[in-house]
Formats: C-alpha cells, sequence, structure tokens
C-alpha cells in the first residue's frame, strides 16, 4: 500500500475511525471543555438540518419548515415536549439513528446504514433518507432534555478559526513570508482548488434545495477531510508520535520535529482523516461521514455518465456532468442522443453540453439543417435552436490531401452574427473579412 496523502483524505470515501475521541480532542486543543454529545449523520444535508434545528434560529427554521425540509414536528416544532416513552438521559446518553450503535456518545452508523438511495439534490430533493435521518437524531436529543438553543453557542470560531490563524502566523515568523508561500505551494497548492470547487458543489446543492437558510447554515461548519490542503501545510499525516515534513499533496517523509504550527491541530487533523463536515456548538458536536461514492473526471471535476458523482450513505447525492451540476439520469440521456432530444431540451446549458457531446459537426447532417451561404473558402450552417443563441459553422475542406488521396471536412464554429462563410474563416484567424486573402493553405 502506498503512502498515504492529504489529498486521499480529502477526496476519501466509505466509513473512517470512530470521529468521537478526535472530537473531543479537538475541544481540548481548543481550551474548550469537551461536548455532552457527539452525535453523527450520514451526510451533510443531514448534519445541516439538525444544526438548523440545534441552532434554534426562528428564520433559518421558518424558511427550512417553507421548503419542506422541517415538516415534521419533530424537526419544526420549538418547543414540543419529548415523548413519553423516551426517557431523558445522563450526560453523554446513548443517542442512536436510523439503525446506528453508540461507541462513548457517538452514533457509528450501522453496516446498511438503515438509509434510502432514492433522494438526490440533482433531481431538486435532499431525498427521504437524509430528513429522516435528521429527525432519528433529533428526537434522541430531544429525550436527553435538548431543545433548540439548548446546544450552546456554536465554537467553530476557538475550534477551527484560532488555531488556522495561530499556525499560519507561527509558520510564517519562522519560515519568512518567502519560505511560507514555498511550503503552502509544496503542500496546500496542489490540492486547495479542487477541494474548494467540491465544497462550492456541496454547498450549493444544498442552497438549491434548502434555499440561503440552509446555504448560511453550511458556514458554521467545519470542513473535517475538506480541510485537508489547509491541514496539509501543518500536519504530518499519521499518528502524532510519528511527524513528518510532506512532499506536494501531503506525501509523508520522516523529520525530527514537526512543522512549525502543528501544536493545536491535532484533533482537527484527525477528524479530516476519519469523518467529513461537523458542527461544533458547545454542549453538542454534529458530526457526518464520509460520501460512499466520488467520482471525477481527467480534469479532477465531479462526473459520472451513470448515476451520481458524489453520494451519501443517506441518498444525498450530486449529480454532474464534466463539473457542471444537471438533473438525474442526464448522463443517461447522453448516451441516446438524437438531434430532436437536443431541440426538445428547454435548459440551454444542458443543451450546449448535449450539442458538444452529440458532436456539433454531426449535428447538421443529422438534423436536416439546410446550408445557408457557401463561398470559395467553405459552406456556412446556421442551427437556430430555441430560447438559445444559434449554432453557426463554417464547413471546410482541407487542401492537403490524406494519405489514401482523400480531403477531410471540418466544422468551425464561429460566432452566431457571422453572415458569410469567408467572414467566418477569416474570424477563425482574427481577421476581418476584407483582410483575409490567403496565399496558400495548410
Amino acid at each position: 500500500m502506498g503512502v498515504i496523502t492529504w489529498r486521499d483524505v480529502a477526496l476519501a470515501t466509505g466509513a473512517g475511525a470512530d470521529p468521537a475521541q478526535a472530537v473531543r480532542r479537538a475541544y481540548r486543543e481548543a481550551g474548550l471543555p469537551e461536548p455532552e454529545h457527539v452525535v453523527t449523520l450520514p451526510s451533510p444535508a443531514a448534519g445541516a438540518l439538525v444544526a438548523a434545528w440545534l441552532t434554534g434560529d426562528h428564520d433559518a427554521r421558518l424558511a427550512l419548515e417553507a421548503s419542506g425540509l422541517l415538516k415534521t414536528p419533530d424537526l419544526a416544532s420549538a418547543d414540543k415536549p419529548a415523548e413519553a416513552d423516551e426517557p431523558a438521559a445522563a450526560s453523554r446518553p446513548e443517542i442512536s439513528a436510523g439503525g446506528g450503535r453508540v461507541e462513548g456518545g457517538a452514533v457509528v452508523r450501522g453496516s446498511d446504514g438503515g438509509l434510502s438511495q432514492d433522494g438526490s439534490a440533482g433531481d431538486g430533493s435532499l431525498g427521504e433518507g437524509v430528513v429522516e435521518e435528521a429527525r432519528a437524531v433529533v428526537r434522541r436529543l430531544r429525550a436527553a432534555g435538548l431543545r433548540p438553543g439548548h446546544a450552546g453557542r456554536s465554537v467553530r470560531h476557538q475550534v477551527r478559526t484560532l488555531p488556522w490563524e495561530r499556525a499560519r502566523a507561527a509558520a510564517h515568523a519562522e519560515l519568512g513570508p518567502t519560505g511560507w508561500a514555498a511550503v503552502w505551494a509544496s503542500t496546500a497548492g496542489p490540492i486547495w482548488q479542487q477541494v474548494q470547487r467540491l465544497v462550492a458543489d456541496i454547498r450549493g446543492a444544498m442552497a438549491d434545495v434548502g434555499g440561503e437558510a440552509l446555504r448560511r447554515v453550511t458556514l458554521d461548519a467545519v470542513l473535517g477531510q475538506h480541510d485537508a490542503p489547509w491541514l496539509a501545510a501543518f500536519v504530518p499525516l499519521g499518528p502524532p508520535s510519528s511527524p513528518g515534513t510532506q512532499e506536494p499533496g501531503g506525501t509523508v517523509q520522516a523529520q525530527d520535529a514537526p512543522p512549525p504550527g502543528e501544536a493545536g491541530l491535532r484533533g482537527l487533523a484527525d477528524v479530516a482523516q476519519a469523518a467529513g463536515w461537523w458542527w461544533p456548538y458547545e454542549r453538542v458536536a454534529v458530526v457526518t461521514a464520509r460520501p460512499v461514492e466520488l467520482h471525477l473526471d481527467e480534469l479532477d471535476r465531479l462526473h459520472r455518465a451513470e448515476g451520481p458523482a458524489l453520494r451519501y450513505a443517506d441518498g444525498f447525492a450530486l449529480h454532474a456532468w464534466h463539473g457542471m451540476p444537471v438533473p438525474a439520469g442526464f448522463g443517461a440521456v447522453m448516451g441516446r442522443l438524437t438531434p430532436a432530444r437536443i431541440r426538445q431540451e428547454e435548459n440551454a446549458e444542458l443543451r450546449r453540453v448535449m450539442l458538444e457531446h452529440f458532436g456539433v459537426d454531426r449535428y447538421p447532417a443529422e438534423s436536416g439543417a439546410e446550408p445557408t451561404q457557401s463561398d470559395e473558402t467553405g459552406t456556412l450552417w446556421r442551427i437556430e435552436l430555441p430560447g438559445d443563441e444559434p449554432v453557426v459553422m463554417v464547413e471546410v475542406v482541407n487542401s492537403t490531401p490524406e494519405p489514401d488521396g482523400t480531403r477531410r471536412t471540418y466544422f468551425l464554429r464561429v460566432p452566431p452574427w457571422v453572415q458569410r462563410a469567408r467572414q467566418g474563416v477569416a474570424w477563425t484567424f482574427g481577421l476581418a473579412e476584407q483582410d483575409y486573402i490567403p496565399q496558400r493553405e495548410t
């Protein structure tokens, strides 16, 4: 097995280690009392719902109720008493949800998760599995005597922001501006943009179905495995007793002393290696699991032709085509595209993706389009698309024959304002039509 890197952590899927002890260490390192309850849910969407309920923020709960996400009494009501058949528990009670079990006050998912996989962000729904998981945790928190607002203030600033600021200041002081920039470029740099894009995709998916209220809740989250880029600059992977420096992407090499700024970050690093996004409050920590599936294209963008590109165990999922959010089932459609299906697509952005995948050069002939103008440079094709700008192309023939004597035909995409083939060919060379006077074509 190769050396695990921080990039591996950021993109890890499947069950990790129990995060409860790591979460408690992060609190201790921040100078805080350990949380009374550490609950784990299968996805950041379920975690955000529970966090929204815990905060007791009236406007957020009303917005989430209106969206249908908090339509059940367990999540919507701030003052409903705990169920009579669920006695209140002492500190660190056995809290469970969806068939999970408890270890040290933390919920551990069962092997099947007890979850539905029908819902997805791609079809405009968080999924019934997400709401059911959130509802189950809220019931148990109610039974433990907690109500909205009783979890205490968010301590994200103490747990995550201040340790980061101290670590950065220490590294900058020891290494200087140039040395610090070099360390950042070789550790965080290679994975920063990729992970930030993934974070933005997840936040965007939750905002699509939960609106600004749910998106705002995600801003209070510590990002767990998605904090890997900046942790890579400070914390060697592996147990604290085995310090090391890191090559680009976070590869560990042995050294005699920890890198500057590492002190106080080991708890955060341990959570990152075990879990996904999490919300720290004074009395409760809401932790979420890593995804069960993650599919990327060659440019490290979310992409999958069949099924969701990112999926969590409770059914929260993102469907994407080369980084672009798409509806569930879009990938399957791409495998059997026809010109008629492309024309029928109402979403102009999706239609452009379909057209590119189908082949702009195939589309004129197979769609029954007619050329609009021809001259010595080629043939101009114009294809009108409803609700979108037209596709305009110049069909040209390569002046240099192939080895078998044939000449290849090319379609050059040109702007919609082009009216003549010569004008379009000139545009491809960055010239005005009157200035395009080829002496020899190649």
